[in-house]
């Protein structure tokens, strides 16, 4: 069965750096966009970084020079480097896939999300 397994959420201190982990289980992409979103309580989901099908990175606004996103393009892993966090930075992680599955999977499209996890910032 497909899906995504999300690593290295937890409860850190202001200016403190985590790092966020994510890889594929059960199935592996041809060609796939991959990243990261988040949602805070009280808040709608919200992209924070992310590579499109064609390898370019975004980011929000809010987490540019802080956040670095990077990938393992070989076994379609993203990870989400978090550095000078801050308590607005508080929200579930969720890793987000979206593409087409290898020859095995006859390239068909699939889009999963991963359980989430949690990042708590203490100021």
């Amino acid at each position: 069965q497909a899906r995504l397994v999300e690593s290295g959420g937890g409860l850190v201190q202001s200016g403190d750096s985590l790092k966020l982990s994510c890889r594929t289980s059960g199935v592996t992409f041809s060609t796939v966009a991959m990243g990261w979103y988040r949602k805070a309580l009280g808040k709608e989901r919200e992209l924070v970084a992310a590579f499109t099908m064609s390898g370019t990175r975004n980011y929000a606004d809010s987490v540019k020079g802080r956040f670095n996103v990077s990938r393992d393009v070989a076994r379609d892993s993203v990870f989400l480097q978090m550095n000078n966090v801050g308590p607005e930075d508080t929200a579930v992680y969720y890793c987000n896939a979206a593409g087409y599955a290898d020859r095995e999977e006859n390239f068909r499209w699939l889009e999963l999300w991963g359980q989430g996890t949690l990042v708590a910032v203490s100021s």
